[in-house]
């Protein structure tokens, strides 16, 4: 027996079933993605914290340490590469930034392999120990360091070197290379308690990002616009034809077709040359046309848009008219509005993207990246 509401509605019993399973679905994809970037930055808090090393840890490599150095870590693959042509590069900083996307194992324009071995971070240098001999960048001559955001490639430019040089390293090491240089080069400088406070500020700002989890769909909030196939959007479509078709119609005057300013009230063929003008009887004469309807107005913007400026219709008040942003939309916006998938993961204000759909990520730098782009704001 099929399950019905209050109403004994059975269709609207599906609409809130299927509704609420989209909710929650897009709900736990964006709790996801929250749960892994918190885990990491709460991994790299606990590494920044613990980050030592020890001179003992340099046992067996073919390298001399000073006194008071240490061995961080190291890295058996790791290839040397140099640039051919490069600017200036910016000078390394103690950020943490946070991740860009996955990195591609490939090698960038312009910048060749010219030896191979292992990589090793000390408490005062990067080393490469390489097959054809060993490369050196000491913390204290580094003038400019860039890494890659698309490949796992780091340059670096020293005082004493006119080539910029540097390592391309293997794509699942490349993230964690790149962090604990960031540390050894802040206990260079006695910053490591500025890379702590930049995490924990990191995680703070995440922990106000958690999705909240949506409210349930009820059958009683079920329209009947969900019978229809593209719901709102077909039925605003066929609602704008139906503007259309008339005034066209008028516009095209289809009460004359012949566009001939003068209309016979009779057959009778036309009088010869020989026939007096006095002779020509009533019924030959010409009468002018009939006055042709008047066109009708067009409407403007305003009026065919309507109080929303063009807005599905929706009780919640939202348009394009201008207004309040808004950051914290109704539970029930995706019944009047179509929404992105993953809508609910969005942190930012809402905006309708290019192909009509509504995200939650207005005034991010990606707000509708995969729906052509940000169209309009919407407002309250």
């Amino acid at each position: 027996m099929a399950k019905t509401d209050s109403t004994g509605s059975t269709w609207r019993y599906r609409w809130a079933h299927r509704q609420n399973v989209r909710r929650v679905s897009t709900y736990r994809g964006a709790e996801s993605a929250w749960r892994r970037r918190d885990d990491e930055l709460r991994r790299l808090r606990a590494l920044a914290a613990d980050f030592q090393g020890s001179a003992a840890a340099g046992a067996g490599l073919a390298l001399e340490l000073a006194a008071d150095e240490v061995v961080l870590w190291a890295l058996p693959a790791a290839q040397l590469v140099e640039v051919r042509h490069t600017t200036v590069l910016p000078a390394p900083d103690l950020t943490v930034a946070p991740g860009t996307g996955p990195l591609r194992p490939r090698r960038p324009d312009g910048v060749r392999v010219t030896d191979a071995g292992m990589a090793v971070i000390t408490s005062r240098r990067l080393v490469l120990l390489g097959g054809r001999g060993r490369r050196d960048w000491a913390y204290g001559r580094i003038t400019g360091l860039a890494h890659d955001p698309a490949a796992p490639v780091t340059v670096i430019q020293v005082l004493d070197r006119r080539r910029t040089s540097g390592l391309l390293l293997p794509t699942a090491a490349a993230a964690d290379f790149r962090f604990k240089l960031t540390l050894a080069f802040a206990d260079a400088i006695e910053q490591r308690t500025a890379v702590i406070a930049q995490l924990d500020e990191l995680i703070s700002e995440h922990a106000q990002l958690k999705p909240f989890r949506p409210a349930a769909a009820t059958p009683g909030q079920a329209r009947l616009s969900s019978f229809v196939p593209g719901g709102r959007r077909t039925i605003a479509v066929a609602a704008a034809i139906a503007l259309l078709v008339p005034a066209a119609l008028i516009e095209s005057d289809p009460s004359d077709p012949t566009g001939g300013a003068e209309v016979a009230v009779a057959a009778t063929p036309a009088p010869t040359t020989s026939v007096a003008p006095a002779r020509i009887g009533p019924a030959l004469a010409l009468k002018p046309p009939p006055p042709k309807p008047t066109k009708s107005q067009r409407s403007s913007p305003t009026a065919t848009q309507g109080p929303r400026c063009g807005a599905p219709e929706n009780p919640l008040g939202y348009g394009f008219c201008g207004g309040t942003r808004i950051r914290k939309p109704a539970a029930e916006v995706c019944d009047w509005f179509d929404c992105v998938p993953q809508f609910w993961a969005g942190r930012g204000y809402l905006v309708q993207c290019r192909d009509g759909s509504v995200s939650l990520a207005g005034g991010r730098s990606k707000a509708c990246a995969e729906h052509r782009g940000v169209r309009r704001t919407i407002t309250k």
